[in-house]
């Protein structure tokens, strides 16, 4: 059986022409199907390059083996590296889909090639004792490969560290035993230790947080710390000298801005969570002008890879957390991140983004990752067979209960109007599930569980009289997908700019706001489509009206 096509395995075979040294692959299957797949993907993966070779534990050997099928990518160093000899990465399941490429990527670290990390970064990760980690991922995840190939490139740079990988429909027994109902997660001694997506200056923290929770708890102290990573980030900040531009955000807005001032010859700082924003989590682009199709991910790599040409500052992971504005013209704003750390510029930039929009009602934040999610193309797969609500009837919720629909038992859309806002052709194909139903004037006004996952929504028929007492019903459930669009990350501004009803800053053409020396791009503000396109052009607007500001200072004249 062949689950490569003659595509797909011509750039396998280019890409493995990289490999550095030989490696062994181990693997661990028996007889069932998703075993036999797995053979024949590493024996077609093998067939590629001639220094990998596989070595297949038979049935008698593997009895006490924890998952079936896995297997274990291996390589003894020529000279060990923080006290250990071999280098290796396991995968349990099939890392086919979105995964493919987590694994021809450690196929190629494994065997010696350099991963594209910074010295800093390096450091920081040879600088972790030891840690065995397992990532519970799907193979449809938008998020889960950013983090499973974080995790990969920590643990071949660090051997102390152990990874392992699993497919967590493969292991539906495991999975439910964890609790595990949102991917990516990553799990150390049976404890949740990250959920959702992040990179390798994250993990690096989580991981070294999870240290110093030892340490505290062996040493008796159970009090609050801060991070090392955060430490370290903060005092990085707070040595620097007054910038020109502070740009908070690391999505497209964000990039063109960075770009355009840094051409400018402006000394320019980006602070952010994460590189590509909210566009990592799109799983499709073809109307990204002159591309015909990318990825999410793909764009996200893209952008970071145009920023590292220029001369930029970037901190992450960091959030802004609030805006000190000067109160004289043309003086020193402050940005505050919540590493502790903070910059100081003449200009500050703001494309912080968008991020799901949350219903707030009661059990939405406890049952957040155990049950209440907002990504169905990540977290779908582990509801197989289950029921499932989607809360929200415009093409995102109508998309979201479709693709549901092919892997849970039943899918309940809940819409609070009268009638679903999804596009006609979206709502054609709805109607026609046999396993879909729809309710409408419906408020919901708490999700239920039983202490560790969801079991039920509740919700108000608007169309009945406040005192009906049949006003109030309860739809059981064993996952609620919120889909009911995207809130701007602009808390943080309260009383500082101007915000219109909606949260989003107020700007002219120019992308200016109403204060002096302080400017907006993207999905904050109030700029009408929330497309790449348009944030690019709005980061450009807004970088070259700093740039004007900036010309402008009694300072250059």
């Amino acid at each position: 059986m062949s689950l490569l096509n003659a595509s797909l395995t011509a750039q396998l075979s280019e890409l493995l022409k990289k490999m550095v040294s030989k490696i062994e692959i181990i693997s661990y299957v028996d007889n069932s199907e998703t075993s036999q797949k797995v053979k024949s993907l590493l024996e077609e993966v093998s067939q590629q390059s001639d220094k990998i070779s596989i070595s297949e534990v038979n049935n008698n050997e593997i009895s006490n083996v924890k998952r079936k099928p896995s297997f274990e990518l291996r390589r003894k160093l020529d000279n060990p590296v923080n006290g250990e000899s071999t280098v290796s990465v396991s995968f349990a399941g099939l890392p086919l889909g979105h995964e493919f490429s987590s694994l021809v990527l450690a196929l190629l670290q494994v065997s010696g090639y350099a991963p594209k990390i910074s010295d800093e970064q390096r450091d920081a990760i040879l600088k972790l004792g030891s840690h065995n980690v397992t990532t519970y991922m799907s193979v449809i995840c938008l998020n889960c490969p950013e983090v499973v190939q974080s995790l990969n490139t920590i643990s071949i740079i660090n051997p102390k560290i152990q990874h392992t990988v699993v497919e967590g429909s493969a292991f539906r027994e495991e999975v439910d035993k964890l609790g595990v109902m949102s991917v990516p997660a990553v799990f150390e001694n049976g404890k949740l230790i990250s959920s959702g997506r992040a990179g390798i200056d994250e993990l690096v923290s989580v991981l070294a947080e999870q240290e110093k929770s030892v340490e505290q708890n062996e040493n008796g102290n159970n009090g609050n710390s801060v991070s090392s990573a955060n430490v370290a980030l903060a005092e990085k900040m707070n040595s620097q000298n007054p910038y020109d531009i502070v740009i908070a955000g690391g999505g497209p807005a964000a990039s063109a801005a960075a770009i355009y001032t840094a051409r400018k010859g402006l000394r320019t700082a980006m602070i952010m969570d994460h590189r590509g924003g909210q566009v990592v989590e799109t799983e499709s682009i073809e109307n990204h002008i002159s591309q015909t199709h990318t990825t999410g991910s793909q764009l996200a790599a893209d952008l970071t890879k145009h920023i590292s040409q220029y001369d930029i500052d970037v901190f992450t992971p960091d959030w802004a957390d609030s805006l000190d504005l000067s109160k004289e013209p043309y003086g020193l704003h402050t940005i505050h991140a919540r590493s502790g750390g903070s910059l100081k510029a003449r200009a500050v930039i703001i494309a912080t983004g968008a991020t799901w929009r949350t219903l707030g009602v009661p059990g939405e934040d406890e049952y957040r990752n155990r049950g209440v999610s907002f990504c169905p193309h990540c977290d779908g797969p582990l509801f197989k067979d289950k029921n499932v609500v989607v809360v929200g009837g415009g093409n995102s919720g109508v998309e979201a209960a479709i693709d549901l629909a092919g892997v849970a038992k039943h899918v309940t859309v809940v819409e609070f109007m009268d009638v679903l806002k999804a596009d006609q052709v979206l709502l054609n194909t709805l109607h026609k599930l046999p396993n879909a139903e729809v309710i409408t004037s419906a408020a919901v006004s708490s999700i239920e569980g039983n202490g560790s996952k969801v079991t039920a929504i509740r919700y108000i028929d608007r169309n009945k009289a406040d005192d009906d007492e049949n006003r109030e019903h309860i739809v059981e459930t064993d996952g609620v997908f919120v889909q009911i669009g995207l809130a701007p990350n602009t808390r943080w501004l309260v009383n500082n700019i101007s915000l219109n009803n909606r949260g989003e800053i107020i700007t002219n053409r120019a992308g200016c706001t109403d204060t002096p020396g302080v400017f907006a791009a993207g999905d904050c503000s109030d700029e009408p489509y929330k497309q790449i396109v348009t944030a690019y052009g709005s980061g450009a607007n807004a970088a070259l009206s700093a740039f004007d500001y900036l010309i402008r200072s009694p300072q250059n004249k």
